[in-house]
C-alpha cells in the first residue's frame, strides 16, 4: 500500500526539514551515520542514510535520532 498524497506531502516536509538541517550543521550522510552508530543505530550505513532522505520516508525514531545527533532540541512545525 503506498503513501496517501498528504502523507506524500509530510513525508517530503520531513526530508527536506532533516537535509536543511543537516547542511546548516555541515554534516555528510556519511558523519550522520557514523553518529547513528555511535547511539545504537549499528545498521546505519551513509547509503542507508541517503536511501531514507531520498525517499523522504523513515521512522520517527530515525527522525527523533537525527534531530538528537545533531543537537537539535525543538522543532518548530511552522518550519516544516
Amino acid at each position: 500500500m503506498g503513501l496517501s498524497a498528504r502523507e506524500k506531502e509530510w513525508a517530503d516536509k520531513a526530508r527536506k526539514y532533516l537535509k536543511v538541517e543537516l547542511k546548516r550543521a555541515d554534516v555528510t550522510y556519511a558523519e550522520l551515520a557514523k553518529r547513528l552508530r555511535e547511539h545504537g543505530f549499528e545498521d546505519e550505513t551513509e547509503g542507508s542514510v541517503t536511501a531514507k532522505l531520498a525517499r523522504g520516508t523513515f521512522s520517527v525514531t530515525f527522525f527523533l535520532a537525527v534531530l538528537t545527533v545533531l543537537g537539535i532540541e525543538a522543532v518548530t512545525l511552522a518550519a516544516l
